[in-house]
């Protein structure tokens, strides 16, 4: 598993956030306004100072009306077949962890895998995520902890998981090892960002 992340191109939130949020003639203030950032902390990621949590990319691609899989680089023409080799695939690091595109984001069809890596700790965030469709979970190594609609799920290795996913959910490695997990998330609505999540005000 740690190899696959060594062997991944990573790539520059910073400069893809950015040259998003440029291309679509948007200001750094009106982003933070929209995403619910404070202007400091947009700056902070846009200079690369800091990296932004899973939530914060999730903000992010929903204030911009994009994908989170847009922050992997460039848009590609969607394919209705995807064969992606290890050391193709892209990432995007986060707080204490690794997101891995595992073909989504050329893909044709309604269905994005990801694999996640997760220090002790890292998690998706305070916040609480919901949309159409459904999510799989697959716990390759150590621990991951789901909270789904006031329940809470303790996945170790070879555990699964599979809910709606419009019910309110998110995730952490309580443990204090490594964890690989693998996301797939499906069958959601025609025209609709999976990764562009909806947030529930106060939360």
């Amino acid at each position: 598993m740690e190899s696959f992340v060594r062997e991944a191109a990573s790539v520059d939130v910073a400069s893809s956030l950015r040259e998003l949020r440029e291309a679509r003639g948007i200001s750094m203030r009106t982003l933070a306004t929209k995403s619910g950032l404070s202007a400091n902390a947009l700056s902070m990621i846009e200079r690369g100072k800091t990296s932004p949590s899973v939530s914060t990319l999730y903000k992010l691609a929903d204030a911009l009306g994009v994908s989170i899989t847009a922050f992997f680089g460039a848009e590609t023409e969607k394919k209705q077949i995807v064969f992606l080799k290890s050391d193709e695939r892209t990432r995007v690091s986060f707080t204490r962890g690794v997101f891995e595109a595992l073909g989504g984001e050329q893909f044709s069809g309604r269905a994005e895998p990801f694999m996640l890596t997760l220090e002790s700790g890292s998690s998706s965030g305070p916040h609480n995520m919901f949309h159409t469709g459904h999510e799989f979970v697959f716990c390759l190594r150590g621990q991951l902890e789901y909270y789904v609609e006031k329940q809470i799920f303790l996945l170790s290795a070879g555990d699964s998981l599979l809910f709606a996913s419009k019910l309110q959910h998110r995730w952490k490695n309580p443990s204090k090892n490594v964890t690989n997990a693998l996301i797939i998330i499906s069958g959601f609505a025609e025209g609709e960002q999976p990764h562009a999540m909806h947030w529930k005000k106060g939360e």
